[in-house]
This record gives C-alpha cells, structure tokens and sequence, in this order.
C-alpha cells in the first residue's frame, strides 16, 4: 500500500476532506483536514478516518495509522505557529 492510495480511501471516505499522508512500509501518518470535525470528539473524529481503511488493516496491507486530525480554522492556526 502506497501513502496516496490511503490519501484517496481517506479523502473519498471523510466529507470535503484533505488528508495530507506520508510513511513507508505499512506504517503510515496522516493529517486530515475537514468541516466534518467540527463538533467532534477526538476519538469520534479518529474513529471515522480509520473506518475509511478498515479493509486494509483487517488484511494487513496497512499495519499503523497515525492520525492527526483539524476543522480548517484548527488547521490555519497550526500552520501559522
């Protein structure tokens, strides 16, 4: 499995999202950028990237995600620290 492919299955999975991937050999980090989260609890918000490569952990060809995830405006205030 390649970062870009679970960039697609995250970003077709979580509403106008952005998911920002990269890793090698199974072991991946992403940050997730969408509306989505607004309201959500970190755990809630977790849950929904991982249900988007569910498959691929079950069968192994993904062994560790590290998610990071941001509403827009969280992301803009990340990116100007």
């Amino acid at each position: 499995m390649h970062a870009e492919e679970i960039k697609t299955l995250i970003e077709k999975g979580v509403p106008d999202s952005q998911a920002i991937v990269s890793g090698t050999e199974g072991k991946y980090e992403a940050t997730v950028i969408s509306e989505c989260f607004e309201g959500m609890s970190m755990v809630k918000e977790h849950q929904l990237v991982y249900s988007t490569v569910k498959s691929q952990i079950a069968s192994g060809a993904l062994h560790a995600l590290s998610i990071k995830t941001f509403t827009p405006s969280e992301w803009e205030q990340q990116a100007a620290n």
